[in-house]
């Protein structure tokens, strides 16, 4: 599998620079098509590679591993793959710059450190499981879609729009797709808390109410946005500033217990 891990990190490495010699391109004025492509092509591979080496070590193991490291490049596989997907139809290279590395990091660290015993879990568990980590993928791109945004207005109102700045789209198309992750998020974060309350049972003896806890408040400051957007035409800072915090939380309800409870404890929850 280190062959795999190597193909992997390596398309990830050339998605990430060929995208941005594609956008210093075209912020110069020189654009070239053909880097972009290639960019799409090296992300797709990537992801494919991954995906194959999360597949390959199920098999040999006998199951999905769902553990810290583990739990991490899966969010991170999901973040690249949203974004080779969004790339091919919208001017955001910028997104891949960031998110691919961050996929070749954590891959990494899974291949070396993250291959333990597989978690013994019904389809029940294993659908809650999958949502949990489909919502922080989809919300986590959300808050790099945020800061991005965030970016783009403070170059407006300076009037200093510069560098990678240049190449995203408009800032309205923007923010039209940052509520639209947002929303998509906040649907698959719902199922995840739904089929956490029907299917997880006995939460202060599986070390989840903390989880739960900071989960449902994630859930409240995003349903609160969208509810903002819809009802009042919520945007720009005020935006930024809610999807970051909402994002903190899900990010510390998750990562934050596993970290504690996995790697300094040496414990193991469930989903």
């Amino acid at each position: 599998m280190t062959a795999l891990l190597l193909l992997a990190a390596l398309a990830y490495v050339t998605a990430a620079a060929t995208g941005a010699l594609w956008m210093a391109a075209d912020a110069g004025n020189r654009p070239r098509p053909g880097l972009r492509v290639a960019s799409i092509a090296a992300g797709l591979l990537a992801v494919i590679a991954h995906a194959a080496l999360h597949v390959l070590a199920w098999i040999a193991s006998g199951g999905p591993d769902m553990h810290f490291f583990a739990a991490l490049s899966l969010v991170t596989l999901g973040m690249s793959a949203l974004t080779a997907t969004v790339a091919w139809r919208q001017r955001l290279q910028a997104l891949g710059v960031v998110v691919y590395p961050l996929s070749a990091i954590m891959l990494t660290l899974y291949h070396f450190f993250g291959h333990l015993h597989a978690e013994e879990l019904d389809w029940r568990l294993l659908l809650h499981a999958w949502l949990a980590l489909l919502a922080y993928a989809t919300l986590s791109l959300a808050a790099l879609l945020a800061l991005a945004l965030a970016a783009q207005e403070r170059a407006l109102r300076t009037r200093q729009i510069r560098g990678w700045l240049r190449v995203l789209p408009p800032l309205t198309q923007m923010e039209l797709l940052l509520f639209r992750c947002i929303g998509a998020g906040f649907a698959v974060l719902t199922l995840t808390l739904v089929t956490g309350l029907l299917f997880v049972h006995d939460l202060l003896g599986q070390h989840l109410w903390h989880k739960t806890v900071l989960s449902v408040l994630s859930w409240l400051v995003f349903g609160w946005l969208l509810l903002g957007r819809w009802r009042w035409g919520w945007r720009g800072p005020r935006a930024v500033k809610l999807t970051l915090l909402a994002m903190a939380l899900l990010a510390l309800a998750f990562f934050g217990s596993k970290y504690v409870l996995e790697v300094v404890l040496h414990r193991h929850e469930t989903m």
